[in-house]
């Protein structure tokens, strides 16, 4: 999170991409809810305040599909019981559409 506050999501996105991508046909992101603040993302197995926000965690997820090289996509961390009228469940569901492309502004 420090590199994402530092030098912002596009520079740290671009450069992970750059080393994953490299000398392969592309790549596999797993995503974990975790990573997202409780504010936007509170059923989640390990809440910690200071994760990314709903739009940073957006951004990450398009400049992913305009690199156009992810090969597989998981999510984890989800849990229904723990979640707020699905927040969450809504929130990961979003976030795997701005994977494949969908823009939300």
């Amino acid at each position: 999170m420090r590199d994402i506050d530092e030098r912002g999501m596009r520079a740290v996105m671009e450069e992970a991409l750059r080393a994953a991508g490299r000398g392969t046909a592309g790549y596999h992101v797993s995503l974990d809810m975790d990573w997202i603040d409780p504010e936007d993302a509170p059923g989640v197995g390990t809440p910690v305040r200071g994760g990314a926000t709903y739009r940073e965690a957006h951004l990450a997820m398009e400049i992913l599909a305009d690199h156009g090289r992810l090969l597989s996509f998981e999510m984890v961390e989800v849990n229904p019981v723990i979640d707020e009228h699905n927040r969450t469940a809504d929130l990961a569901v979003e976030l795997a559409c701005s994977a494949f492309g969908k823009k939300i502004l």
